[in-house]
């Protein structure tokens, strides 16, 4: 991950991503960020039902995922109730049932894309709702700038998708985007870490919010290219994801400790 130049004003360096002296201390560590993913999605209002779902890439066995069961309130999961899941869809570890549909999506992002450690989706209000017009965010401000030409439009809704074959498509739109609206349905963010992946979610909800705010209100005034630009590699990069989580993970693992069991 790139550290920022613009943003640190001191000289006291910047914290960054922990190092693992083993893989079961990476898979814990993942699995605990996961958890806290799903209270903080709860906590923010993401939950619709029994849709939405995150992953993480097993570190041992990089062709797995870890999910959360199908069915299972985001603000009860704790890293006990994961299951990983292997790419044919067979449940590896845990005796719960999986999404169907979560599986047909992020089997398929996980293919395409080895980089990436962890994908999040889920039927959030505004990002369900700014999806149905069909396009992309505008750079109305700062913190939309983190999606500037990163992030693309899946323009063909079809039903739920239950299809490897729809999850293989979409994971093609994504590219190598760190984000997807998804016509009709949602949000999709991407990520090196569960930390990268659940904040992206969050902002790009918040940026959903706001373009839909500015434009009822009147005639949003976007920033120019190049400073919408510059203020990507600003605020954009994997580190920036990753370092806005950290304060929201120690927030709910204060407020909910359970969900590290």
């Amino acid at each position: 991950m790139t550290t920022p130049t613009a943003i640190a004003t001191s000289s006291t360096p910047m914290p960054q991503p922990p190092q693992f002296d083993s893989l079961d201390a990476e898979r814990q560590h993942r699995k605990q960020r996961l958890a806290a993913a799903f209270r903080l999605f709860a906590s923010f209002g993401f939950d619709e039902g029994v849709a939405g779902h995150i992953t993480t890439r097993d570190p041992e066995y990089p062709d797995h995922f870890w999910v959360n069961p199908f069915g299972m309130y985001f603000g009860h999961i704790r890293v006990s109730d994961l299951l990983l899941v292997n790419h044919n869809g067979e449940v590896v570890r845990g005796n719960k049932p999986v999404n169907a549909a979560g599986f047909a999506i992020h089997s398929q992002i996980h293919q395409a894309r080895p980089e990436i450690v962890a994908a999040a989706h889920a039927h959030s209000m505004y990002g369900k709702t700014w999806s149905t017009l069909g396009r992309l965010l505008d750079p109305l401000t700062q913190d939309a700038c983190a999606f500037y030409q990163d992030h693309a439009l899946f323009d063909d809704y079809t039903g739920v998708v239950l299809d490897p074959g729809e999850g293989e498509r979409l994971a093609r739109t994504l590219g190598s985007c760190k984000a997807a609206i998804l016509r009709n349905h949602g949000l999709l963010t991407v990520g090196h870490s569960v930390d990268e992946a659940a904040w992206w979610f969050i902002a790009m909800e918040r940026c959903c919010q706001s373009q839909l705010l500015a434009e009822a209100a009147g005639t949003p005034i976007p920033i120019r290219s190049e400073i919408a630009h510059l203020t990507y590699t600003q605020v954009g990069t994997p580190y920036m994801g990753w370092f806005a989580f950290q304060s929201l993970y120690e927030k709910i693992v204060g407020e909910q400790p359970d969900l590290l069991e």
